[in-house]
């Protein structure tokens, strides 16, 4: 049994070292690679990665991909995952670093003992600016939850999530241009199973001004946020899809007046019930 992490990296100099760092002290009874992907930074992360496989212990277990040009966060993510062998798949992106060095372990065993789970993650914590604090970012999470549960809004930081490799043949051809590749993936894996969560905090997530979404106004993510569920849909059962919908709906109306958000409400639901009537 294998497991591969993957982590994309571009521009994160910065960061690099510990998250390569807390990839490779992972104490494991089991083989794992980590899997990397540069797209063609123009920084150090080269020199910083071949540093690693010459130099660490542990620097064998390291696969590295280095775009010669540029591809974009998408296609580079997926070059990744498609070089990820192993029975299980890890993220860690290269800006964000794991904090218990049993933290592969824990998850891999609780998967391995649960088959009909497709995904494990944890409690994380976040540093912005050097400071770190409790996760406000994603909402909290019962122990075992399904796709159900997801499509209301994600709860799963990148960089806490274990899943069963090859639960699908082809990524959709919507992921190779989608803004947001995370809630995506964890979306299309949880149609094979249920979701654990370990509340345990096992890993930090980092927020700085140079990722593509801490860098986005509140505004800028709400909108790329409507578009990117309305083209995931299709993806979906019916059941899904009338969660998705309803979570589009939330953030179309959070900002409007308390008149115009309990009208648009109304005409919602109305139209729920007019759907549900057309499929029974």
């Amino acid at each position: 049994m294998k497991v591969s992490v993957c982590m994309i990296t571009y521009n994160h100099e910065n960061y690099l070292k510990q998250a390569i760092e807390s990839v490779l002290i992972q104490k494991t009874q089991f083989d794992f690679e980590l899997v990397i992907a540069n797209d063609n930074s123009p920084d150090n992360t080269i020199t910083i990665i071949e540093e690693f496989i010459n130099q660490h212990p542990n620097g064998y277990k390291i696969k590295f991909l280095n775009n010669k040009e540029n591809i974009g966060m998408m296609p580079n993510l997926i070059y990744a995952l498609n070089n990820c062998n192993g029975d299980y798949i890890a993220l860690c992106e290269g800006d964000d670093y794991w904090i218990d060095e049993n933290k592969l372990q824990k998850q891999v065993d609780f998967l391995e003992k649960n088959t009909d789970f497709a995904i494990c993650f944890h409690k994380v914590n976040v540093e912005t600016n050097g400071i770190i604090s409790n996760d406000t970012i994603t909402g909290k999470s019962n122990q075992t939850t399904t796709i159900y549960d997801l499509a209301k809004g994600n709860y799963i930081h990148t960089c806490s999530v274990v899943y069963r490799n090859h639960l699908f043949a082809d990524f959709p051809n919507y992921f190779y241009t989608s803004p947001i590749g995370d809630y995506f993936l964890h979306m299309l894996n949880a149609r094979y199973g249920k979701i654990h969560f370990i509340n345990q905090t096992m890993a930090i997530y980092r927020v700085h001004n140079t990722s593509y979404w801490s860098s986005k106004q509140q505004n800028e993510r709400e909108i790329i946020w409507i578009n990117f569920v309305e083209n995931i849909k299709d993806n979906f059962n019916t059941k899904v899809q009338k969660l998705l919908d309803k979570q589009i709906f939330k953030l179309k109306v959070s900002n409007l007046p308390f008149w115009k958000k309990n009208l648009l409400k109304f005409k919602f639901k109305l139209q729920e019930t007019i759907k549900t009537k057309k499929y029974t």
